[in-house]
């Protein structure tokens, strides 16, 4: 994986200041990279927000209607039928409108609105950019400090001598245990959400879809499962096409719905139960519990689904602004959900045994249809948001290195997070189905949504108070305040919804954990890599000296020596000068090197310089996201060879040649590409040997088995397989 953002100089806020790497060799440092920072576009740079205007605000807040809140403002669908209550009367609705109350308000208003969203690492949110957060303050990779040193330019180190660490800080950078620990907490977070991705088109769409059966008897549960599977399946085979030609629709969308939810729910108070805001009141809490015991714990498996979807305020971050986020979830969602949730409470207090079927039974007659129409329709935007949020997180993934690769379309030439992948889009799919299928029953899906809900949300407890201790430096009351409150609330949900693991519960961790484990040995095996590269990188003074060779020659040919090592060669360039007892007289170490930028100007996308030997030089090719790397092999060498030429011709390095000499050093380069061109990339493979301890026994071979069988890391450059060369070497772990 790769942090070359945090090495490169700092480009405008105009420009993406991000740079991955894509090769098969392993990272070019050592540096833990930021997920999330690859999440950016045009509309989302950090510091737009003291620029905007209000007006711009508050678009940029209507937007965020239809991509950070689709999961959040649409839970009223299920929440209710999906408690298993049993016989509840005036006083258990009254405690579970208390509860979910307080629940929005102290995690979706105080802990994300207001604290989370405050913790961005570079404008960016989620639980992983807190890890990234505090990897740039301590350092708690999960190789050893010694192992990356020499490659190392991480913000931490700049602090290391002005900044007293805490001791908490100190007993990560001392324990590997807790740094791998730590990682995979922070990726199975990530993991959650790409559950979430699964279960929300599920329950969302099922529960919309259901609203059939209120009004037509001869509707069938069968009917109401096959049809929503349907949906489903024309949604996810829509995918690759992109969403950018509706993508309009999806802010209106979900407005009326914001708008209209509440709009009922007044409607339902008024006629049904006036007074429902005294339960406001936390004594109902208690009383409710008091009076249900363990039932009333084991319900909370169904009440946390209300702050469902609230983590997309802290994921979403890097989209819009915390401005925005917080003026459209404080003054539209919020108040939304408080309104929606007391008229369905007010409803079932005087329609007690209509809890199954929460949400349509308290919606009137005179707007069941349109509200029919609204709630499909917003079921469906949520779902395409959930699955876009999931395309982008493998995409980001794959690109820094933390999952195998995968083949990722750019559905949209200026939007960079609109992407598709075909394999992760199918297993989705299938998956979705299954979940509908098999588990049809809204209860049981809901048991598998209040497991990922719950975890994400203690998972970024955990890792928001880390950040208190160790870089915000916050008094020790004030971080135990907030742990003890948010770990006692989110563990409490925790250990209700795991009693429903064998109820459903286990789909999503199952998943989730599969994930999670499938990054960490992927992720592992790349650092392990970049370990052996450091310590083994060959100079250009060594390469001079095994060209020196009177044993070495230096045959006719231009060679294409594809590598990502940014202060060095790679060490397969000596394996292979050693074996092979020759290079090509003109040989161009290549790097790709991939920008957030839709299109690279045509100037800045091939970057030449001459590496001090004779014949040998250094190309960088860059590109964005929407640039097209197909090109035909000879188009692709003319392209280099023209740029060289022109570098030689400009003397673009400053130094004084002989046009002579200069012309000659063209003249010899000519030659060597009629002589032939030949494109060489390593293949590596661990050597695990005795002195290996199992764990990396297990996870190097875990590797090894998904890098077998993952995409190759080289771009399709349209090169011939004649003119196509692999050097295999083993490293030794």
């Amino acid at each position: 994986m790769d942090r070359q953002r945090q090495c490169e100089s700092r480009p405008n806020l105009s420009e993406v200041n991000v740079v991955v790497v894509v090769d098969d060799s392993t990272a070019s440092n050592g540096r833990i990279p930021d997920l999330h920072a690859l999440s950016t576009d045009s509309a989302s740079l950090p510091n737009a927000n003291e620029q905007m205007s209000r007006w711009s605000t508050l678009v940029l807040a209507y937007r965020t209607l239809g991509v950070v809140f689709g999961g959040l403002v649409t839970s009223p669908l299920y929440v209710y039928p999906s408690m298993p209550l049993k016989s509840p009367t005036k006083e258990d609705y009254l405690g579970i409108y208390s509860i979910m109350f307080w629940t929005l308000t102290l995690i979706g208003v105080v802990k994300y609105a207001s604290i989370a969203i405050k913790a961005d690492d570079q404008g960016e949110g989620g639980t992983f950019a807190l890890y990234s957060l505090l990897c740039r303050h301590v350092n708690i990779g999960i190789l050893s400090s010694k192992r990356v040193s020499s490659n190392s330019c991480l913000s931490h180190s700049m602090h290391e001598g002005t900044e007293k660490k805490s001791r908490l800080g100190i007993f990560f950078e001392s324990s590997i245990v807790a740094r791998r620990v730590l990682l995979f907490v922070a990726i199975l977070g990530m993991c959650m959400l790409i559950g979430d991705g699964i279960l929300t088109p599920a329950i969302s769409v099922l529960s919309a879809m259901d609203g059939l059966r209120a009004q037509f008897d001869s509707v069938s549960k069968s009917l109401v499962e096959a049809l929503s599977a349907v949906v489903l399946i024309v949604l996810f085979l829509l995918q690759k096409f992109g969403t950018s030609r509706v993508s309009f629709l999806f802010s209106p969308i979900m407005a009326a719905w914001t708008l209209s939810t509440p709009l009922v729910g007044i409607y339902s108070i008024i006629h049904h139960y006036p007074s429902i805001f005294k339960a406001i009141s936390p004594h109902y809490i208690f009383h409710f519990f008091q009076r249900n015991g363990k039932e009333g714990w084991l319900l909370l498996g169904g009440t946390v689904l209300c702050i469902t979807g609230s983590e997309a305020m802290f994921a979403d971050l890097g989209h819009f602004n915390q401005r925005s986020i917080q003026i459209a979830f404080l003054f539209t969602i919020y108040p939304s959900l408080v309104l929606t949730y007391a008229g369905q409470t007010a409803y079932l207090i005087k329609n007690p045994n209509d809890h199954d079927d929460g949400f349509y039974k308290f919606i009137p007659t005179a707007v069941y249809w349109p509200i029919f129409i609204i709630a499909t329709s917003a079921a469906v935007v949520a779902s395409q948001s959930l699955i876009s949020a999931t395309f982008s997180i493998i995409k980001q993934s794959v690109v820094l290195d933390y999952f195998p690769r995968v083949k990722v379309v750019h559905t949209s030439n200026s939007k960079e997070g609109e992407v598709y992948s075909p394999e992760v889009n199918y297993i989705l799919m299938i998956l979705c189905v299954a979940v509908i299928l098999i588990f049809g029953d809204g209860k049981d899906i809901g048991n598998a949504f209040g497991v990922v809900v719950s975890l994400v949300m203690l998972i970024t407890t955990i890792l928001l108070t880390l950040v208190m201790i160790i870089i915000w430096k916050t008094p020790p009351v004030l971080v135990a305040l907030y742990f003890s409150v948010f770990f006692v609330m989110e563990g409490v949900y925790v250990s209700a919804v795991c009693t429903k693991i064998y109820e459903g519960g286990w789909i999503p961790f199952a998943i989730s954990f599969i994930f999670a484990v499938i990054m960490f040995g992927w992720f592992y095996g790349r650092q392990r890599k970049l370990e052996y590269e450091v310590t083994h990188k060959i100079t250009l003074k060594r390469l001079g000296e095994l060209l020196s060779n009177p044993g070495v020659q230096r045959v006719t040919g231009l060679c294409f020596f594809y590598t990502k090592i940014q202060d060095g060669l790679t060490p397969i360039l000596k394996h292979y000068i050693k074996n092979m007892k020759s290079l090509h007289e003109v040989t161009i170490f290549t790097t790709l090197r991939y920008l957030l930028v839709s299109k690279v100007a045509p100037h800045e996308r091939i970057i030449i310089r001459k590496l001090g030997l004779k014949g040998v030089y250094g190309c960088v090719i860059q590109y964005g996201y929407a640039d097209s790397l197909n090109l035909e092999g000879d188009d692709f060498v003319s392209q280099v060879t023209n740029s060289l030429q022109m570098h030689l011709q400009g003397c673009s390095d400053g130094l004084t040649y002989d046009p002579v000499e200069i012309q000659e050093e063209i003249s010899y380069l000519e030659h060597a590409k009629q002589a032939g061109v030949v494109h060489v990339r390593g293949k590596t493979r661990f050597h695990v040997g005795k002195n290996c301890g199992w764990f990396d026994r297990i996870m190097l071979a875990f590797y090894e088995v998904m890098h077998n069988n993952c995409r190759s890391a080289l771009p399709a450059l349209g090169v011939p397989l004649q003119q196509r060369l692999e050097v295999g070497m083993l490293y030794e772990a």
